[in-house]
């Protein structure tokens, strides 16, 4: 089964759908059981960084899913606002995130000579690959995704990086460590590419 951990945030029935599009058994819940029983865990999707993090304080889930993806190993994908939640820390709220990825999540801003461009980055955009990533597996160079976000993803590890993707300069658009994924972009929103990286996340160590 795969639980997308319910933050109070957005709509995650589109993300439940997506995966069931794809022939997988998907749920939204907070519930602690249903994350302890998971074969893999998402963080989506919508929302405030910092209210999804009160939300899982609130809900007692930050000591078990540092137990299931840090020590059990639990395949855990962050989509968008989930993918951010996974770095050290965000300017939105100023909060700290879950440190999985040594990374940092900052606003948006241009300066000279760059273009000022509008705040959200929403739309469709191109990925350029970093590093070979399960996630990525059979798509093609020039495939497009949907993202909505004012903040973007910094990694200190070059390592870490798997895609970026540029709006007045590259940011990370997927990022891998070990069982650690996330998308800046949305895949349930990006039609049959985003399902083909939701379907390879499913087959991901399996």
């Amino acid at each position: 089964m795969i639980v997308i951990i319910d933050c109070g945030m957005g709509n995650l029935q589109s993300v439940v759908r997506a995966f069931e599009r794809i022939g997988a058994a998907a749920r939204a819940s907070s519930a602690i059981a249903d994350v302890e029983a998971a074969q893999r865990l998402v963080l989506p999707g919508v929302g405030s960084l910092a209210h999804g993090m009160e939300a899982l304080r609130a809900h007692g889930l930050l000591p078990l899913l540092r137990q299931q993806v840090l020590e059990r190993r639990i395949p855990v994908l962050g989509i968008c606002v989930g993918h951010q939640m996974l770095t050290r820390m965000s300017e939105e709220g100023n909060c700290d995130g879950l440190g999985w990825v040594d990374g940092e999540t900052t606003r948006f801003r241009f300066a000279a000579p760059q273009p000022v461009l509008k705040v959200p980055h929403l739309g469709w955009n191109t990925l350029r690959r970093r590093r070979d990533c399960a996630l990525l597996d059979g798509i093609p160079e020039d495939a497009c995704f949907y993202f909505a976000h004012s903040y973007k993803v910094t990694c200190d590890d070059a390592a870490t990086v798997a895609a970026t993707a540029d709006y007045g300069g590259e940011f990370v658009a997927v990022l891998h460590r070990d069982n650690i994924f996330g998308t800046q972009f949305h895949p349930e929103k990006s039609q049959a590419h985003g399902l083909r990286v939701l379907r390879n996340f499913v087959g991901h160590g399996s």
